[in-house]
């Protein structure tokens, strides 16, 4: 991943968030869509019945927000919400989150 830099925090729950962040030009927009794309690939084919609300017993869920700050700025934020072995795969194909 060369734009998005996932952070974890775990709940007390037992479901952890996953979240990225992107400012980036118009240039640069289509780069970082296609990570966004290559995350939720992967998710879909490993996870693929167990998408949807912690809540429901389901593995992972996402939020995507795109939106454009002072007219030429995109920001793009990814949240993946997951179970203990979502995480634990997650992990081991895009590796440790920052702190």
């Amino acid at each position: 991943m060369n734009y998005l830099s996932f952070e974890l925090s775990e709940g007390s729950d037992g479901v952890a968030t996953l979240e990225a962040m992107a400012a980036t030009g118009a240039e640069e927009h289509a780069a970082v869509m296609a990570e966004v794309q290559q995350v939720l690939a992967w998710a879909w084919t490993n996870f693929p019945h167990t998408h949807g609300p912690a809540d429901d017993g389901m593995d992972w869920d996402h939020e995507l927000q795109i939106g454009m700050e002072s007219g030429r700025w995109h920001a793009v934020t990814l949240t993946l919400t997951g179970s203990p072995r979502f995480v634990e795969a997650f992990l081991a194909v895009f590796g440790t989150p920052a702190d």
